[in-house]
């Protein structure tokens, strides 16, 4: 009796050795090391817009850029400089036609902006996991039981690359406050106006040969 209480307290006190371990590699826990990385990047472009408004020349240069880059959703469009708001309608009506409006305020840029321009910024936010795939240890068990190291991989590269706005994933959509009714009810409306698949009866399927 003396040497089975004696085994378990000294197994007791090797795991409480063993806990700050734990805690301190996330590896032993279920959560996955391989996590999305959302990075953002400014591209500025500086118009020519002396009576503050754009040309259209100017304005097919904007377009060219914003082709040139693929500008799409997750992109957001900001103005910056002392033009008015007929350069920002110009500006806005070109981004329109991707599908996009301009926001306001600007990021802080480098360099000044010249005199008589207007400068476009596009902030572009990117996801990615990486280090993946992460094969540097074997597939096999460890004694400390760490998750492999490319546990979380596939699951959160796929999301990196599905999610539509990467931004979503460092700060939630806001709601808008004002809701519809007939929205919200028409998952339920559907599940209920559809037919049962039992309503025609069960089919009669033979498994000998004809």
């Amino acid at each position: 009796m003396n040497r089975s209480l004696m085994l378990i307290g000294l197994a007791s006190a090797i795991a409480a050795c063993q806990t700050p371990a734990a805690l301190d590699n996330p590896a032993r826990s279920v959560d996955s090391v391989n996590v999305p990385v959302v990075t953002r990047a400014d591209y500025a472009l500086d118009l020519y817009a002396p009576d503050g408004s754009l040309s259209s020349t100017e304005a097919a240069r904007l377009d060219g850029w914003f082709r040139s880059m693929g500008l799409s959703y997750g992109d957001v469009v900001y103005i910056d400089g002392p033009g008015g708001n007929d350069a920002r309608n110009d500006v806005a009506r070109v981004a329109g036609q991707y599908g996009l409006l301009v926001a306001s305020g600007a990021p802080t840029s480098a360099g000044l902006i010249p005199q008589g321009m207007v400068r476009v910024v596009v902030a572009r936010t990117v996801a990615s996991v990486p280090g993946c795939p992460n094969w540097s240890r074997p597939s096999q068990p460890t004694f400390e039981h760490e998750s492999m190291s490319n546990y979380g991989c596939g699951v959160n590269s796929n999301m990196a690359a599905m999610v539509a706005n990467p931004q979503d994933l460092v700060h939630g959509r806001e709601g808008s406050g004002v809701g519809d009714t007939i929205t919200a009810v028409r998952a339920v409306d559907s599940y209920r106006k559809a037919v049962p698949t039992g309503q025609g009866g069960l089919q009669d399927i033979s498994t000998k040969d004809k």
